[in-house]
């Protein structure tokens, strides 16, 4: 695909997009044209970097976790300093009261729907 497309799948400004390779977050293959050509597994992998972005955390980490985020493997953070992993305690954190506040949200919302919505039409039998 090209940056157009997945600037909009992704809700990312290709400015972006473009210093996300720049920093190694994202490898983007070229055609034989010259063009990039953006590989479909990168609408998740923006997704991913954008969420650790917002979360706080810097893109030399985020590099460093972005292999382990699809499948298993051993993370290896070779200057993990006691402040960056204090802050990777932080940001889980930070995440885990994040994800307790929208499981409230999104049941209340489930409730209030059950409670204002028809309950649906039975099937044919």
């Amino acid at each position: 695909m090209r940056i157009g497309e997945l600037s909009a799948r992704t809700d990312t400004s290709r400015r972006l997009l473009r210093y996300y390779e720049e920093q190694g977050l994202i490898r983007v293959p070229r055609c034989a044209n010259g063009y990039r050509d953006y590989p479909e597994a990168l609408v998740d992998t923006v997704l991913h970097i954008r969420g650790l972005l917002d979360a706080g955390l810097p893109t030399r980490i985020i590099k460093q976790l972005l292999p382990c985020l699809n499948e298993p493997c051993v993370i290896h953070i070779p200057d993990a300093t006691p402040e960056i992993v204090a802050t990777l305690e932080t940001e889980r954190d930070r995440m885990t009261a994040r994800i307790a506040i929208l499981t409230r949200n999104r049941d209340a919302i489930t409730a209030y729907l059950t409670a204002v919505l028809p309950p649906p039409a039975p099937g044919p039998s």
